[in-house]
């Protein structure tokens, strides 16, 4: 089926193109009588405000992933998917209190930097190699393949041309600009996804209610189907292999969630490129703010969506349309394209504006930060040591021109590898925990070793892979059968900090590694407007959960 553009849709969108192309290009451009260095490429001069990181932190991380899968998840479980959203208002409140002090005081570019300050190079240059694999082969291609199959379920292009289209989109302003261009660019991206978001949002709830609007169409929903409103799910729902329960507050997802946001280099660098770190601390908490409202455009609409399918009344005022690539528990994924096909002309612009500047922005993220990587890790390291600016950013461009290639040249293949495709994401959550917990403990414990680290790094694989596959095939008996993926990566993450912390005091018999760093006093100190932002957040978080429990 196709979106039945009118005018006023292709208006919006073109605008909204040129809009990002315009900007993006006018804030790359090099000042008269500067040459663009390395710190003005990867870190934007480290003159980002605290509003432009904010929204740069949501317009990087919300993807076709969130708006398609989210509110596919929405329509088949309900809200306790949000979770993945408001836990990580809280981790963010963390990050920015705990972490960013520390990675701002170093004056790193790059998280495997912290790794060489804190253990060794070799660990570094382990982990850059891992990082820039698992940003080429994972997250660009993928992010890639699922805008590509949005546009090809909203608008029947076919996913070649899609691909292609978002990849030079994504490369027309990020790869001359650097982290400025994408930056500034995002802060108009997360307008339009969060507008376009919310006019989707509004008029499902709209439908729902008869045209009684917003609050009518909510209060509905939550009346026709209460079970879709449950935040912690018991054992008896199909998705609590998924969401094990109380397990979602306590256990792996603080894993997914702390990896994922204080040590992923696409998201942690916009931070590092503040003017200050109380700068970068304001960002976080704008970004902690938005990260409560993301649910009410990603995965309320599925809920609705649910709603209206199983409402004959409904379904007869949709008419033929209402038939077309209609969602099923078996396709949720096709929720949200198909609430867009009933938007009006001009609206339905607006949605789609939302929905490319989300995959557009993630792209170029991760394209920046790829290329940050390759070229401060291991080209200045290993290639060319005297680098001089000129050259480094030339192979920032060159780096993310062809990590941009490789990606959407696999892109189209995962259409056809629905179980590599799952099993590449499942790879991701299995290196993750052992990841986490050397960056833990390298942060906050001195005594904390290189050999211990690599040790540690190492041992989580087959931890995590015992998890996985061991407990499944044997007896009913065991201990650890049939685990939830979220509860295996809590698992392997204590059990690889505990290889970590027994390796460290056999090799240093309780003393303090030489690299271990000084917290120093009043080094986690934050402001009156971050203390009362984050109580405000974890208020709200209570009120949530206590309203939404089950």
């Amino acid at each position: 089926m196709t979106a039945h553009f009118g005018f006023w849709d292709y208006f919006i969108f073109i605008t909204y193109a040129l809009l990002i192309l315009g900007v993006g290009l006018w804030v790359s451009r090099d000042k008269k009588g500067h040459q663009k260095n390395a710190e003005d490429y990867f870190l934007a001069s480290k003159s980002l405000p605290w509003w432009a990181i904010g929204a740069s932190l949501i317009a990087a991380n919300i993807s076709a992933e969130q708006f398609i899968g989210m509110s596919g998840s929405g329509f088949a479980s309900g809200l306790a998917i949000a979770s993945y959203e408001w836990m990580a208002a809280l981790t963010l409140l963390i990050v920015g209190k705990y972490f960013l002090p520390i990675f701002i005081e170093k004056g790193l570019y790059t998280i495997p930097e912290f790794v060489e300050k804190r253990y060794s190079t070799n660990l570094k240059t382990i982990l850059a190699v891992f990082w820039i694999a698992l940003y080429v082969f994972v997250n660009l291609t993928t992010v890639l393949y699922l805008g590509a199959l949005a546009l090809e379920t909203i608008m029947g292009v076919p996913m070649v041309y899609g691909v292609l289209g978002l990849a030079l989109f994504a490369a027309a302003y990020s790869l001359y600009g650097g982290l400025s261009a994408v930056a500034w660019t995002d802060v108009i991206q997360v307008v339009f996804l969060i507008l376009g978001g919310l006019v989707t949002t509004y008029l499902a709830l709209d439908t729902v209610s008869g045209g009684n609007g917003f609050l009518a169409g909510l209060t509905r929903v939550y009346e026709e189907v209460p079970d879709r409103f449950a935040m912690i799910l018991d054992k008896s729902n199909p998705e609590f292999k998924n969401l094990p329960g109380i397990a979602v507050l306590v256990g792996g997802m603080w894993v997914a969630n702390l990896y994922y946001w204080g040590f992923n280099q696409y998201i942690i660098q916009r931070t590092l490129a503040a003017k200050s770190l109380k700068e970068a601390q304001k960002g976080i908490l704008l970004a902690a703010f938005l990260k409560l409202l993301i649910p009410l455009i990603v995965v309320i609409p599925g809920i609705a969506a649910y709603v209206m399918i199983n409402d004959p009344e409904i379904m007869a005022s949709l008419g033929d349309a209402g038939l077309k690539n209609l969602p099923s528990l078996e396709q949720a994924d096709k929720a949200y394209p198909w609430l867009l096909q009933f938007l009006p002309t001009g609206l339905k612009g607006v949605a789609f504006a939302a929905l490319a500047a989300a995959i557009v922005s993630s792209l170029a993220s991760m394209l920046n930060s790829t290329s940050t990587i390759f070229t401060m890790d291991i080209y200045k390291q290993y290639i060319n040591k005297n680098a001089d600016d000129k050259s480094t950013v030339g192979m920032g461009r060159i780096s993310a021109g062809v990590a941009l290639l490789i990606a959407a040249l696999l892109a189209p293949q995962l259409g056809n590898l629905d179980q590599a495709f799952q099993f590449i994401q499942e790879y991701t959550g299995i290196v993750s925990p052992g990841i986490l917990a050397v960056f833990m403990l390298g942060l906050f414990w001195k005594k904390t070793t290189n050999k211990a680290a690599i040790i540690g790094a190492l041992s989580s694989i087959p931890i995590a892979m015992y998890f996985k596959v061991g407990p499944n095939g044997w007896s009913t008996s065991s201990l650890f059968v049939d685990v939830p993926f979220m509860d295996q990566m809590g698992y392997t993450f204590i059990l690889t900090m505990v290889v970590i912390i027994i390796a460290s005091l056999i090799q240093h018999h309780g003393k303090n590694d030489e690299k271990g760093i000084d917290i120093k006093k009043g080094l986690f100190k934050t402001s009156p407007v971050f203390n009362i932002g984050a109580f405000v957040i974890m208020i709200i978080l209570v009120l949530l959960y206590s309203v939404f429990w089950n």
